[in-house]
């Protein structure tokens, strides 16, 4: 009886020590994959998946395209012979299935074809009017960050706890309504106002030229960010006031530690995962509105070439605008989470305790 008794608190403590081992305990090296390469290999199987879809969806498209490009380029005054001759030239009187493999080949080996209309490569076309659209994109990302994260922040420190509900009521009204205006209307409303009217902004940059004016671009980013601003400063008003109910800002205020502490280094990490998870979406869809913008303002663009090519049929521009511009926005989604990945490791799908 007293060997089973002791047998049994052998086992028990054997169970115990197995599932709480002491501190100084020994143990065995963790065989985890680290955070940050397994993130690497997600992302960059969730890239190559994600180019992959947009050759397929750039092939597809502009299948959907009415007309025929062999008539435009033979000119009015061709006959049919000429355009059978042009339609074999371009590989449109290829099968679809052939045509799709042709291109499925260039692609993958980084040759995005020969326009059309142009008769350039379709990267030179593009690289001629990345910068435009580019400029565009990343000063309205930078601007709505530097601008957004601070206003949600200060509405949400002084609407803490209930307080000065007016503020609460009207910063809310005000940031929908705004947010509510399609970028294209605030963007005519910008150039009545500001350009036409008062006159502090050139109406129209200078035409197809590879020269940057700051002037030029300061409208079409105000338009742009307007909106994500008063998007993302809400998401960041939401997360502060959360985040300031906490217990360690309550403990960290009943120490009367320095705002700066409590804000900046405890508050701010703590309220940027979510804001910065919600705004990735937002960034991305900035591209698309960039687009629309570029037209507003006859920016020779991304989005003005896009819409020139589908009116000229002019397949291989579309196809290369469409998978650039899908690129663009997944690497902007990439760039989101390296940066949560950065301010917390957790974020990365593992935690680097268990590396």
């Amino acid at each position: 009886m007293t060997e089973f008794t002791n047998r049994g608190v052998q086992t028990s403590e054997a169970v115990v020590l197995e599932a709480f081992p002491p501190p100084n305990a020994v143990r065995r090296p963790s065989k985890a994959m680290h955070p940050w390469l397994s993130f690497a290999i997600r992302r960059g199987a969730s890239l190559i998946v994600t180019f992959l879809a947009l050759v397929v969806v750039s092939f597809l498209i502009v299948q959907l395209i009415p007309g025929d490009p062999a008539f435009a380029i033979a000119g009015a005054n061709a006959d049919l012979a000429d355009v059978e001759r042009v339609r074999q030239e371009l590989g449109l009187d290829l099968p679809l299935g052939q045509q799709f493999m042709t291109y499925i080949g260039q692609v993958l080996t980084g040759d995005l074809g020969t326009s059309f209309i142009y008769r350039q490569p379709v990267s030179t076309v593009i690289l001629s009017r990345l910068p435009f659209t580019a400029t565009i994109a990343v000063a309205g990302i930078v601007t709505v960050l530097l601008i957004a994260i601070p206003l949600g922040m200060m509405v949400g420190l002084l609407t803490r706890s209930g307080r000065r509900s007016w503020l609460d009521t009207g910063f809310g009204v005000i940031t929908g309504f705004l947010d509510s205006i399609p970028g294209y209307i605030v963007a005519t409303l910008l150039v009545i106002l500001f350009a036409l009217g008062i006159g502090i902004f050139p109406v129209l940059p200078p035409a197809y030229s590879t020269r940057m004016v700051a002037e030029s671009f300061v409208l079409p980013v105000a338009a742009l960010v307007i909106g994500p601003i008063c998007t993302v400063s809400r998401v960041v008003r939401r997360e502060t006031a959360v985040v300031l109910e906490n217990d360690y800002m309550r403990t960290a205020r009943g120490w009367r530690l320095p705002a700066s502490k409590q804000y900046v280094k405890w508050a701010l990490p703590n309220l940027l995962t979510t804001t910065l998870t919600l705004s990735g979406l937002i960034f991305s869809g900035m591209i698309g509105g960039a687009i629309v913008i570029e037209s507003v303002f006859a920016l020779p663009g991304l989005g003005t070439g896009i819409i020139k090519a589908i009116l000229d049929r002019d397949y291989p521009v579309v196809q290369g605008m469409v998978i650039v511009i899908g690129m663009i926005a997944a690497a902007i989604n990439l760039l989101v989470d390296v940066v949560l990945g950065l301010i917390d490791s957790r974020n990365l799908g593992g935690s680097h305790a268990n590396a």
